[in-house]
């Protein structure tokens, strides 16, 4: 057993988020690499005594130096999963390399014992092999190439509450009870649970024979898509879907498909939706005898996934991963220096009522609660995002009754979350510029708390002046409109306002 310290980059993502508490529990000293330390430390297990939080980025070659220094091992959990335009993982090629590159590099330098590297399964022997399958691949030989041993685990889809691949499955097999699809809900694939996934990372660091060696894990089934939309099916209690493939679903047709009736994005649809046209089985399973454990079955996993989104559980998700960089201009204080001018909306509300009462109902703001008010604009705005490449309403947030730094909100992020005191908001859809929402709450004489909605925004251009001039009345209304309906919420009495207390536009 490592007795150093454990180095686990992509520590706020999908994976790290569940295998660090699963680390502690087994007694290791872990330490966390994010680029936001905001992020980190609103997770539940950043607290704990045997963890480390540091700030750094597998981009910056000196701070992950930093990073690795007194470690004994680390997991590379880093990847990108975004395509531009039509080059899919292109863009993002030589980063990936880089990062590599920078990892193999400071692991040597701090004398680490091995790396641990997360990667994809695929058909060596396929001409057809995604860009991003390619480019995980290539990650691999360059930590591989390195002096320190890394260890490489190719998986093939994962089930979990909160993963990429179930969400697109729940989404596409709820919503839908007859789909129309592409060729490849007939790709042979080898799915595995997020907990048998997070027992084989944990075991290779527990197992020295495991240094430097390359395994393929997967379920118990070998399925083809269509199967485990049939058993998606049976497990949610639905009847049985009605699926049409047809031969002319381009990868590009089946990632707007994908990004139109899921939450998932088409940033992200678009690699994942070349990858569902490889077949993803293990071509060896050495790693069963290595690390023996129970493995799930298809339906063990997809039901122990619906399980614990029912009990609202669900720790970690596709949602989470993701750069938090707020706009210098947020926080600046002088929109001269930020670069432009920022416009404001700004109203507020005293109730009778203390601010613990007012904070319940703002942390379930979005999601399945929505907005409070106006929900069919909230709605049509959601929309106009997706159909225009966004990320849209449909996103939701992980949980109904957590918030975080860094999580997901609808078509905004958590920028900041102090309670019960104030919510900051970044925006996600596509605006002319950049937009921030503040919910602020101050306690005052008698009993009362203040509401403050505050609307910021940066235009970019012309078109973003023009942007917020359109949409200032709407603001209006609808900030008037949501204070109304969070006092009815509440259930106190309104004692001023809304009034506004920013100047208004002419």
């Amino acid at each position: 057993m490592v007795t150093k310290p454990v180095l686990v980059t992509g520590a706020t993502g999908y994976v790290g988020g569940r295998l660090i508490p699963l680390m502690l529990e087994s007694g290791y000293r872990v330490r966390a690499l994010a680029r936001s330390l905001a992020k980190l430390r609103s997770r539940p297990w950043s607290g704990h005594p045997r963890m480390e939080l540091i700030q750094g980025d597998v981009l910056d070659l000196d701070s992950l130096k930093k990073a690795a220094s007194g470690c004994g091992a680390a997991f590379y959990l880093v990847h990108s999963v975004v395509a531009r335009k039509r080059h899919v993982a292109e863009a993002d090629r030589p980063k990936d390399h880089l990062a590599a590159l920078n990892m193999a590099t400071a692991s040597t330098k701090a004398g680490l014992e091995r790396i641990i590297y997360l990667s994809r399964l695929d058909d060596s022997h396929s001409t057809a092999l995604s860009k991003q399958l390619q480019s995980r691949n290539e990650v691999g030989k360059i930590l591989q190439s390195g002096a320190v041993p890394c260890t490489i685990l190719r998986t093939a889809m994962i089930l979990g509450s909160g993963s990429a691949s179930f969400e697109i499955l729940r989404y596409l097999v709820e919503r839908l009870p007859v789909m129309i699809t592409p060729g490849w809900v007939f790709t042979p694939c080898q799915p595995i649970a997020i907990r048998n996934v997070l027992n084989y990372l944990l075991g290779c660091l527990e197992r020295p024979e495991t240094s430097g060696q390359i395994y393929d894990i997967g379920g118990p089934e070998v399925l083809n898509y269509r199967q485990i939309m049939d058993i998606y099916a049976e497990a949610a209690g639905l009847a049985k879907r009605w699926v049409i493939p047809v031969p002319f679903f381009t990868p590009s047709l089946s990632a707007y498909w994908i990004h139109l009736v899921t939450p998932v994005p088409s940033s992200i649809a678009a690699p994942l939706a070349v990858e569902l046209s490889t077949p993803v089985v293990c071509s060896e399973n050495r790693i069963r005898s290595i690390i023996p454990q129970e493995l799930l079955s298809c339906r063990q996993s997809i039901q122990l996934a619906l399980e614990r989104l029912s009990q609202d559980r669900t720790d970690t998700c596709w949602m989470d991963a993701g750069a938090l960089l707020p706009p210098e201009w947020a926080y600046c204080g002088d929109a001269t220096y930020a670069g432009g001018t920022v416009m404001q909306c700004g109203f507020r509300v005293g109730l009778k009522a203390s601010i613990e009462q007012v904070w319940a109902p703002i942390s379930r703001l979005g999601g399945k609660n929505g907005w409070y008010y106006a929900t069919f604009l909230w709605r049509v705005r959601g929309l106009i995002d997706r159909l225009s490449g966004g990320v849209g309403l449909r996103r939701g947030r992980r949980s109904a009754s957590r918030l975080y730094t860094g999580d997901a909100l609808d078509f905004w992020r958590v920028l900041e979350i102090d309670a019960p005191r104030q919510l900051t908001l970044l925006a996600e859809m596509k605006t002319p510029g950049e937009a921030i929402l503040e919910i602020r709450l101050t306690p005052q004489p008698n009993g009362l708390t203040q509401i403050q909605l505050l609307s910021r925004f940066m235009p970019r251009g012309l078109m973003g002046i023009l942007y917020w001039y359109l949409l200032y009345p709407f603001h209006e209304m609808i900030f008037s409109g949501m204070l109304r309906a969070i006092a009815r919420a509440v259930g106190q009495p309104i004692i001023s306002g809304p009034e506004r207390f920013t100047r208004r536009i002419s």
